[in-house]
């Protein structure tokens, strides 16, 4: 172990039973090393939680002034108004930010993490708070200084900097039962892994728990974010029995696709189904009917978590995660039912 406690290459070649010229041959190149012993090396790293420090030009301030963040995709527009807020924060503290995306794979993002940690950066800032043991343990015992954002959970063993995805759900359900809709469907996000959209769905199902009237849940259907899988799910739903007055969905990406797929079938929106989203994504006022939707507050949240990030790394005293608020926002693809169904 190095001065902090942090396992050396020595220690990784000494667990692996090989010499320390093979470790680094392992770390980088290892094409060039047998498979078996960059298996056998590959287990004393992710045992002993070795990190290479590729920053090593920076050990004598210990700091390198970057900030890592690790997002699940760049294909959601979603990110971007939050991301621009953080490096604007940051760029105002003299530091730069290195984006990595996890393709909402809790490996990969593993993976991410220990390249921008051995790249020297100063702290991180991450998307949600479901993730592996073995990322929590691996954060915990090499210190790093960290911030999850898109997420508030109090009870988090790091600072949370967001809003209620549970609410976000229960809210945007709570005002298609307001409007007389008993029969609702749901498009939402793959939930293993990703407590975001597990949080939306079950905020939703809450919603309907509560309702009286015989509001129910006539079918559910979980995808990957994108046009395609919103249409996808639509023909799914549509073509169920009973048909959902409402389909719910849990962002405005899947809304989105949703709409367009309802108007290639003549099905009129709101007339015929309702659909709602999450997000406030720009698609959900430029789409036609504009759909209606939950607010989430991007910038700020990105400004927020930035500058709570920057306390932790400070070092200056315990640090506290913010709530932001959300704003349930009123458009054309939310309308009551044409008739209620019986109960």
């Amino acid at each position: 172990m190095d001065r902090t406690g942090h396992p050396t290459l020595q220690d990784v070649s000494r667990h692996a039973g090989v010499s320390t010229a093979t470790v680094s041959r392992c770390v980088n190149d290892p094409e060039k090393v047998a498979r078996k012993t960059r298996e056998r090396i590959e287990r004393a790293i992710e045992e002993l939680g070795y990190t290479p420090n590729f920053g090593g030009r920076v050990l004598a301030s210990r700091r390198s002034n970057t900030i890592g963040v690790v997002i699940p995709t760049m294909n959601n527009a979603m990110f971007a108004g939050a991301l621009q807020a953080v490096q604007e924060v940051l760029s105002d503290s003299g530091k730069s930010m290195l984006v990595a995306t996890s393709g909402y794979d809790p490996e990969q993002e593993f993976r991410q993490i220990r390249a921008l940690v051995g790249s020297g950066a100063d702290g991180l800032l991450l998307i949600g708070t479901d993730r592996p043991a073995t990322t929590r343990d691996y954060l915990a015992r090499r210190a790093v200084p960290h911030v999850l954002t898109w997420c508030h959970d109090p009870a988090s063993e790091a600072p949370t900097v967001g809003f209620d995805n549970h609410e976000a759900g229960k809210v945007i359900a709570e005002a298609a039962i307001g409007l007389g809709h008993r029969a609702l469907g749901i498009i939402g996000g793959i939930s293993t892994d990703n407590d975001r959209a597990a949080g939306r769905i079950e905020g939703m199902r809450a919603a309907v728990a509560e309702a009286a009237g015989g509001v129910r849940i006539v079918g559910v259907q979980e995808t990957r974010y994108s046009l395609d899988r919103g249409d996808e799910a639509f023909d799914r739903l549509m073509a169920r029995a009973p048909i959902p007055s409402v389909i719910l969905c849990g962002n405005d990406v899947l809304a989105t696709g949703a709409i367009l797929r309802a108007r290639a079938r003549g099905v009129r929106v709101p007339e015929d189904v309702s659909i709602t989203g999450i997000d406030d994504h720009d698609l959900a006022r430029v789409v036609l009917p504009a759909l209606t939707t939950v607010r989430v507050p991007q910038r700020d949240m990105g400004r927020q978590a930035a500058q709570v990030l920057l306390e932790r790394i400070s070092g200056a005293g315990p640090v506290r995660g913010r709530e932001l608020p959300l704003e349930l926002v009123w458009r054309d693809s939310l309308a009551a039912p044409r008739q209620v169904p019986p109960d």
